[in-house]
């Protein structure tokens, strides 16, 4: 119930008191409130409300302690009622956003940030990521991405930013930083950085939820499209990625009558949206390799040369060293092993990479692929060393005992 509702309950709160961690603090404290009455009193009708509830209070206990607290949340809130009655009718016109944790994204994702802290802060505050993860999903090391976290806060709170909703005006130039949010969201959630699971398909279904949301509000917006199609198309297979002791199954090994037709027709059919009318985005870009990879009946099928296109196409649109291990995989793929190992190995030096496990695991495929498993092996216990969650150990002890 806590990791459904905690993005609700700091959203709420943030709205109300225009403080994000006097937020994060009641929020715990209403949890540990639960965790001590409910098992003794059972659980509420609405438990959503019992913790809301609850949160305002000790919020409202706090900042009557707190005289000079109180007294700065009301500047805030001044501020914030002040920049509401500035445009009253942009807002009407945009109308009001569908769920309040949105209108926490695009505060969280305000210019005034660092593009870097807009993501971690979303991901720590709203997703209910914990710092570590954080840190995992961006490949940096915790206390980085700490800091970065506590930055981000400390600017809100320094610049006074507003708890409101973007008018229409804003919300172009603020998009991308929300996608960017919805899209790491949904990376957790795919392949989770740590824990006893390959997938976290709760996190990954709220992404889905958030990224219908976001186009149905932006609608005109093609990489909107180009984001919830992407979304579609890969978590059409869920069922299909893990085995019955949640071990990872491979692409070229899963059942493709397992995965969600419905979804992937309606993942290409935004993709068709996503393309049309425009220089493509690289939402949309990544959205039509995922078309490509669920419209084929096996990977031998799969149209290699069209998917390595599209990633010199992304490449372009967003240099990377994930998208170049990917785009290397698709190269071994087309024209065979060794071509896709020397581009691998021409990424040997990046840092990035180093505590990327799918890099590792790429190079002791295509090094087994070619007879040369020793360093195959080597290859696999980098790998192993890197891997974040159980299931993702266990196959790799597997590749490395064959």
């Amino acid at each position: 119930m806590f990791r459904e509702e905690r993005g609700l309950l700091l959203a709420s709160l943030t709205r109300r008191f225009g403080d994000l961690d006097l937020a994060e603090e009641v929020t715990s404290e209403a949890i540990e409130a639960a965790l001590r009455h409910w098992p003794a009193e059972g659980v509420p009708a609405r438990p959503g409300a019992w913790l809301l509830t609850t949160a305002r209070r000790k919020a409202v206990d706090r900042l009557r302690r707190d005289r000079a607290y109180a007294a700065r949340l009301a500047v805030l809130q001044a501020d914030a009622e002040r920049d509401d009655a500035v445009a009253p009718a942009a807002a009407a016109g945009a109308g009001e956003l569908p769920d309040e944790r949105l209108q926490l994204f695009f505060t969280c994702t305000h210019p005034a940030l660092a593009a870097e802290d807009r993501t971690a802060l979303t991901l720590r505050c709203l997703a209910g990521l914990t710092t570590p993860e954080v840190a995992r999903a961006f490949l940096v090391p915790t206390a980085t991405m700490a800091q970065r976290i506590v930055r981000a806060k400390k600017k809100i709170r320094e610049a006074r930013i507003p708890f409101r909703v973007p008018g229409p005006d804003e919300l172009p130039e603020r998009l991308p930083g929300v996608l960017q949010v919805v899209y790491s969201v949904f990376t957790e959630g795919y392949a989770a950085s740590s824990g006893p699971r390959l997938q976290r398909l709760g996190l990954a279904e709220e992404a889905v939820r958030l990224a219908r949301i976001l186009h149905r509000l932006l609608p005109a917006e093609r990489e909107t499209a180009g984001l919830l199609a992407l979304l579609l198309l890969v978590h059409a297979r869920r069922d299909a990625r893990t085995g019955p002791e949640g071990e990872p199954v491979l692409l070229e090994e899963q059942d493709r009558g397992r995965w969600d037709r419905a979804m992937i027709e309606e993942g290409r059919d935004l993709v068709v949206r996503a393309l049309t009318g425009g220089p493509a985005g690289p939402y949309g870009v990544q959205a039509a390799i995922a078309a490509l990879h669920d419209e084929a009946a096996g990977v031998e099928s799969t149209d290699w040369a069209q998917i390595v296109a599209l990633y010199d196409v992304l490449l372009a649109l967003t240099p990377s060293p994930v998208v170049a291990v990917n785009r290397a995989v698709a190269v071994a793929m087309r024209d065979g092993p060794g071509a896709g190992l020397a581009l691998l190995d021409a990424l040997a030096g990046e840092p990035r990479l180093r505590a990327y496990p799918p890099y590792a695991v790429a190079r002791g495929d295509l090094l087994t692929r070619l007879g040369r498993e020793g360093e195959a092996a080597v290859a696999y216990r980098e790998a192993l060393e890197a891997a974040g969650t159980e299931p993702e150990r266990a196959a790799l002890r597997r590749k490395l005992g064959e």
